[in-house]
């Protein structure tokens, strides 16, 4: 799996509307009197810019995590990896998400799909985390 960095994400972005209402299988007309509040997406993915930026996922190995191929993930570089986080990371300057696993002195870099085995990180490799994934946005449009 490999990533490409897209950039920081620009905080103070316009509000949208969140309606109220539970939307099971279709899309209801949203009228006026069912919007409950205006929120920023910078308010929902909790973006305290310039900490924050995106990464688009280049492969499967982490689909089991809910991140596939061709997703955005909103990274903080901002906040201290700890185990069992996603992170986007380079080793050996080879750029990855994968799950951190940290136990006493062992250092792993977990897929999450059993295609793919766990790279061990070995003493003389170098290991940067570049920040911890939060959010993942999956676009839904097929064409």
């Amino acid at each position: 799996m490999s990533v490409t960095i897209i950039g920081p994400v620009a905080a103070g972005g316009d509000k949208l509307p969140l309606y109220s209402f539970h939307v099971p299988a279709g899309f209801p007309s949203p009228a006026a009197d069912h919007i409950e509040k205006h929120i920023s997406l910078d308010e929902l993915f909790d973006i305290r810019a310039p900490h924050v930026y995106l990464v688009k996922i280049d492969g499967d190995s982490m689909q089991g995590a809910g991140i596939y191929h061709g997703d955005l993930v909103i990274v903080d570089r901002s906040l201290y990896a700890e185990h069992g986080d996603i992170v986007i990371a380079a080793l050996n300057t080879e750029p990855l998400c994968k799950r951190l696993h940290m136990r006493e002195n062992e250092v792993i870099l977990m897929s999450e799909n059993p295609k793919y085995p766990a790279r061990h990180v070995m003493e003389g490799d170098e290991l940067v985390i570049w920040g911890v994934v939060k959010y993942s946005v999956r676009d839904h449009d097929k064409t």
